[in-house]
């Protein structure tokens, strides 16, 4: 097992997490519902959303057991676990989405850091305990036929063409705000709707334009997109093994108020640009294991979040607690925690991975309008091959307007340790903290890297840079914006390559 040095508290919190997880759920003998015995048809054709449902409603009405997809291409719409319910993909089989919106009605969700009405999942676990998905089957999103699927790129390979920086996706289209918002009782039924069940839209063809707690929703009702592809909501004990993702047509595997998750050797693949196509979501969630993970997209690889703005410091849930290893990354915009930051993220440790053409391997964003905690973030032992950027901490990320107005406390970051880096990328890269909210306690530590261009400081504070060599081709290797900060070491940073 590697060590860190004992000033580091984190490696106790982790040890602990990692051991309490690690066996939280398991797949005992259970009764088999083998959707071809409940008129599933797997001919990639007909549409099998009612015969899988009605498999799904059978088992947990018999007190639970395994929906089992056989070998096929089963095409299907959104479809909702109960509780008691697991699902297992055998090998060469195919769930794949259909893509008829109405198959996807809006349930009561997060998305994007909000709580509000949003498309279904494909597949939906919600107010679920001891689930377990596994199987070598393949998860099929269909999002090149989504909107929006395939016009950016060719395909996607690991370390090929279109593989540096991450997309950039294009603002929303946002709604004109209304002059005045409606008062939560004229537009919500009563009990309120929670994330905590499935509560569907009374009428999705008029969403409310604000959310249960009150809160204006950005584009006022706004415009639900393509569904996301997996989405555990409210769930204890989860384990997610041995599945393929393919052509997520939004984000993919995604835990949002999950407890005690480990999500081990999930492979994940879009054959061309696909918006939005994050690998993996976690989403104020705690202890939380992901390893052995193989993922290649056109967004973040891995994204730790934690609700945005207004909403997000109103639910005030953090992600903590959470071990990334093992994991082996291509096109996309490498483990990233952010944007969504306003619950705070902490005690986050990321180790033993690979990054080929990524956009970037440790990434930091978030807004002004975000608030909230970002620390105790540890990337170590970690291998970079032709990234855009070995490093991308950018604490006014994305700002494109209408922006929401700053939080009356910035989004502080600090004690973030780089260890044992290696490799090249086209640039260091750059870490920026806010005017008002400097990068607190930053520490590159045994980090060898070749790049094109060097690294850019800006808005951090005392930054221990001893441990970085930094070999460059084009400028410094170090660049301070603010020139008037100290850094320490800054002269062992490295030199421009001879």
């Amino acid at each position: 097992m590697h060590t860190l040095p004992q000033r580091l508290p984190l490696v106790a919190l982790l040890v602990i997490a990692a051991f309490s997880i690690s066996c939280v759920t398991s797949s005992h003998a259970a009764a088999q519902y083998v959707i071809t015995e409940h008129g599933a048809v797997g001919d990639g054709a007909t549409v099998n959303t009612k015969a899988i449902q009605a498999a799904i409603d059978a088992c947990a009405a018999a007190g639970g057991g395994v929906i089992v997809v056989p070998p096929g291409t089963f095409v299907t719409g959104a479809l909702y676990f109960k509780p008691g319910v697991n699902l297992e993909l055998e090998k060469e089989a195919v769930l794949k989405s259909t893509t008829t919106m109405a198959d996807f009605p809006p349930l009561y969700t997060s998305w994007e850091g909000i709580e509000r009405y949003w498309t279904s999942a494909f597949l939906n676990f919600v107010g679920m305990t001891d689930v377990v998905v596994s199987g070598e089957g393949t998860i099929d999103g269909s999002g090149l036929a989504w909107s929006g699927g395939g016009a950016r790129r060719g395909p996607v390979a690991r370390g090929g063409a279109g593989a540096g920086a991450p997309a950039v996706r294009p603002a929303p289209l946002l709604a004109p705000k209304p002059t005045s918002l409606p008062k939560v009782a004229d537009v919500y039924p009563m009990p309120l709707p929670t994330t905590a069940t499935l509560n569907f839209a009374p009428d999705p063809a008029h969403l409310p334009p604000i959310n249960a707690a009150g809160i204006p929703l950005p584009g006022g009702a706004g415009r639900v997109s393509p569904p996301r592809a997996v989405v555990f909501q409210d769930c204890t004990n989860v384990r997610v093994s041995g599945v393929h993702l393919k052509n997520q047509a939004r984000w993919g595997f995604v835990f949002i108020y999950c407890r005690k998750v480990v999500a081990e050797n999930l492979n994940v693949r879009i054959d061309a640009y696909i918006p939005s196509s994050d690998g993996i979501d976690v989403c104020s969630s705690q202890d939380v294991r992901i390893t052995g993970c193989d993922i290649a997209c056109t967004d973040d690889d891995i994204s730790i979040k934690a609700g945005k703005d207004a909403d997000g410091l109103r639910v005030n849930r953090p992600s903590e607690n959470i071990t990334i290893s093992d994991c082996t990354f291509g096109s996309g915009g490498g483990v990233a925690m952010g944007s969504e930051v306003s619950g705070s993220i902490r005690h986050v440790l990321v180790e033993r991975c690979t990054f080929t053409g990524s956009g970037s391997a440790a990434r930091i964003k978030s807004q002004p309008s975000r608030g909230g905690v970002i620390e105790d973030i540890v990337y170590r032992d970690i291998h970079v091959t032709d990234v855009n950027r070995a490093f991308s901490f950018e604490l006014e990320w994305r700002m494109v307007p209408p922006l929401a107005p700053p939080a009356k406390v910035l989004t502080v970051v600090r004690n973030v340790r780089l260890i044992n880096f290696s490799g090249t990328a086209q640039a260091g890269g750059v870490i920026q903290g806010l005017n008002g909210s400097p990068i607190l306690g930053l520490k590159i530590e045994n980090c060898k890297l070749t790049a094109q261009r060097g690294l850019v400081l800006s808005n951090v504070e005392d930054p221990d840079l001893s441990g970085l060599q930094l070999k460059v081709t084009e400028g410094e290797p170090i660049v301070r914006k603010d020139a008037a900060a100290s850094v320490q070491g800054a002269s062992q940073s490295g030199a421009p390559a001879k």
